[in-house]
């Protein structure tokens, strides 16, 4: 009973260390500027088949010095993230508004 008990322990201990260790990766990953293809699927919460599939559509920017290996910069990746955004309905709904009480010049 008490080796159960220690055993259940180690696994809530190596689970937690387990949560630290992709912690303090995804800390460094900020830190740098320029990321590899797995940090990149890291930062981006992507799959890295995913970022293939952007990189050979050419829709995520990114670089291949000497052809082989995948390179990303982080501030790029963020610029890409924010292109992205949706209009909320409540914005799109002000911007009609303020277009149709606009004037008429002709």
């Amino acid at each position: 009973m008490a080796i159960s008990i220690i055993i259940k322990i180690m696994e809530i201990i190596q689970k937690e260390l387990l949560e630290i260790k992709k912690f303090i990766e995804h800390q460094n990953i900020l830190r740098k500027e320029i990321l590899t293809l797995e940090e990149a699927s890291i930062y981006l919460g992507q799959s890295k088949s995913s970022i293939y599939k952007r990189t050979s559509a050419r829709e995520i920017p990114f670089y291949t010095p000497g052809g082989k290996k995948i390179y990303f910069k982080r501030t790029e990746l963020d610029k890409w993230i924010l292109n992205g955004r949706v209009i909320p309905t409540h914005e799109m709904d002000l911007a009609t508004a303020n277009y149709l009480s606009k004037p008429l010049k002709y």
